[in-house]
């Protein structure tokens, strides 16, 4: 459980997740999977959340600042995507670096407009690259040590 939600977590998403369960001695592939659903389940929940949300919050004086920040922030994350939305929104997500994942990638799906459809698929292949990615680099460095 605690592998399943550190992955519906923002900052650690699974990129932080994979790594805990191998080294909570789970078996590296159900840590992948558990961590992957967690990260996945997500992604419709915010979806159709951070619309009306940042909207709300907007309206909030103490928090429009915030928003709007964190709006521009991801907009810069897509802009050289922009052209190419959903391929844009999939590399965002798939590329496990620092501030990328499902959590930023529903606030760019929601900077470009993409259909609900569209960005859960784009964001949902990212999620499963993005694990794919970790999991080899958990377990090539595991090895290691």
């Amino acid at each position: 459980m605690i592998v399943f939600f550190t992955a519906m977590m923002p900052i650690s998403e699974l990129r932080g997740a994979i790594p805990l369960g191998i080294n909570l001695g789970m078996e590296p592939m159900n840590s992948f999977l558990l961590s992957v659903l967690g990260n996945l389940i997500i992604v419709p929940i915010l979806l159709l959340i951070v619309r009306p949300i940042f909207t709300y919050f907007k309206t909030l004086k103490r928090f429009r600042e915030w928003i709007n920040k964190y709006e521009e922030r991801a907009a810069r994350k897509v802009k050289s995507y922009r052209k190419f939305r959903l391929l844009g929104l999939f590399l965002l997500v798939a590329i496990p670096v620092p501030t990328t994942g499902v959590y930023t990638g529903v606030v760019a799906a929601n900077v470009l407009q993409v259909k609900f459809k569209n960005a859960w698929l784009a964001i949902s292949l990212g999620v499963i690259v993005a694990g794919t990615i970790v999991y080899m680099i958990s377990l090539n460095v595991i090895h290691l040590l």
